[in-house]
């Protein structure tokens, strides 16, 4: 297969890439790539806000409002190989902006779902907007791991995705206080029917208010990378099998495993995302009010950013399978104590989950894209594929939490987490390039 090639266009410096795939080191670059993390981590999180929004408006159970992340990350799973397809043809930048346009376009759906005040109109939103946010993965996370040395990769997308909880932190707690406040004040279900369809367009309003903020700042930033779509020069890779070779990919144990790990991860990460709030108001935890438990989000999320901080240095001296065993291991027994405590220790105990996850996506990531060499791009997709996880776990807990209670349902990202352990031991060595 031939590989694309990566070249750094440079004032009075004639292109000339090399054949393969190239390593460069271009600062501006990665803080481009650092502001796409940026974002979509930010949008993403925001759905741990939205969820007990719509679950108030629409009157649902924890496993029905869990579609939203399934719709979510539904796309993830649809699109993630055509997107790699897609940015073998049309390369990074380009691919860049197709993604934040989509991601525009599913922001500005949520106009038509609240005048139509329809539980599956947001979801479809939800689902545009997820499949930019997959164009988007699948740029930002192989991007990365070129702009700099092979050896430092793991360190590297550590710290972009630092950035990622930088998003997270920020956005849920804005957005709590834009989105949630009015839903602890009235009750949809004492209201009549008719009362109750304009309550939930008027309601939908402060959601739709906030997506068009984003749908802005999106298309600013899309129109600033369209403008430096000439600073990385990229041969398209015409390669007509790109389907043909994931079998290939799949047959390598320690790809297929890290894919597996990845739909794990991303499961139990969303799982205990989306459950803080309703986890946090119980009165056997903190008994908080929807907006205050939505301020506690953040936390969660903050800690993830400081651990990938701490994380991007730690990488460079310990084996990332050792770290990556040894942080799923810490969250098992946090895990382990908020299901079997109350209070301030059940809270802060789940909320300090955050932390310890903080390596898990990006090492898992690189450990397993480590030796596929010019298959990179193909193998981000499939990778990126996995993150389908967000959508089926998040399900299972959900249902779990209706049937036996919120701290039960803490099993499901539990076993998410004995599998991820064992990804970090047998992991634990690097391996060459193919």
């Amino acid at each position: 297969m031939n590989a694309s090639t990566l070249a750094v266009s440079t004032p009075g410096d004639p292109q000339r890439p090399s054949s393969g795939t190239a390593h460069v080191d271009v600062p501006d670059l990665r803080w481009f790539v650092f502001a796409l993390f940026f974002i979509f981590g930010g949008i993403t999180s925001l759905n741990d806000v939205v969820i007990p929004k719509l679950k108030g408006l629409f009157t649902l159970g924890n496993g029905q409002v869990m579609l939203v992340q399934s719709a979510f990350f539904a796309a993830y799973f649809m699109f993630s190989v055509p997107a790699a397809v897609l940015v073998r043809r049309v390369g990074y930048m380009r691919g860049a902006v197709i993604g934040l346009l989509l991601m525009a376009a599913g922001c500005l759906l949520f106009v038509p779902a609240s005048a139509a005040g329809l539980f599956g109109a947001f979801l479809a939103a939800l689902f545009v907007l997820a499949a930019g946010i997959t164009v988007i993965q699948v740029v930002a996370n192989p991007l990365i791991s070129l702009l700099g040395p092979p050896a430092t990769a793991h360190s590297r997308l550590t710290f972009a995705q630092a950035f990622n909880s930088l998003g997270t932190t920020i956005f849920p707690y804005v957005g709590s206080v834009l989105i949630l406040g009015s839903i602890s004040t009235v009750d949809p279900t004492q209201l009549s029917q008719a009362a109750r369809a304009v309550f939930r367009i008027q309601e939908s309003h402060l959601i739709v208010r906030v997506y068009l903020g984003l749908a802005a700042a999106i298309l600013v930033v899309a129109a600033v990378v369209w403008t430096r779509r000439g600073r990385l020069q990229e041969i398209p890779d015409e390669d007509s099998s790109a389907l043909g070779h994931l079998g290939a990919l799949l047959r390598r144990p320690r790809f297929a495993f890290g894919v597996l790990c990845i739909f794990l991860y991303v499961g139990a990460e969303v799982s205990i995302g989306s459950l803080i709030v309703f986890y946090l108001e119980q009165q056997s935890v903190l008994g908080l009010s929807a907006v205050d438990a939505g301020k506690h989000v953040p936390f969660y999320w903050g800690g993830a950013m400081v651990g990938r901080f701490i994380g991007a240095y730690l990488l460079r001296l310990v084996s990332p399978g050792k770290v990556l065993a040894c942080n799923a291991a810490a969250v098992l027994v946090l895990l382990f104590t908020s299901a079997h405590s109350s209070g301030l220790i059940a809270a802060w105990s789940l909320l300090a989950v955050g932390l310890f996850n903080s390596i898990m996506f990006p090492t898992i990531f690189s450990l397993a894209s480590e030796g596929l060499g010019p298959r990179a791009k193909q193998g981000s997709g499939l990778l990126s594929m996995a993150i389908v996880g967000g959508a089926i776990v998040p399900f299972i807990a959900g249902h779990l939490a209706d049937w036996r209670g919120l701290q039960f349902a803490l099993l499901a990202p539990a076993v998410c987490y004995v599998g991820i352990l064992s990804y970090g031991v047998y992991a634990r060595r690097a391996v060459a390039d193919a």
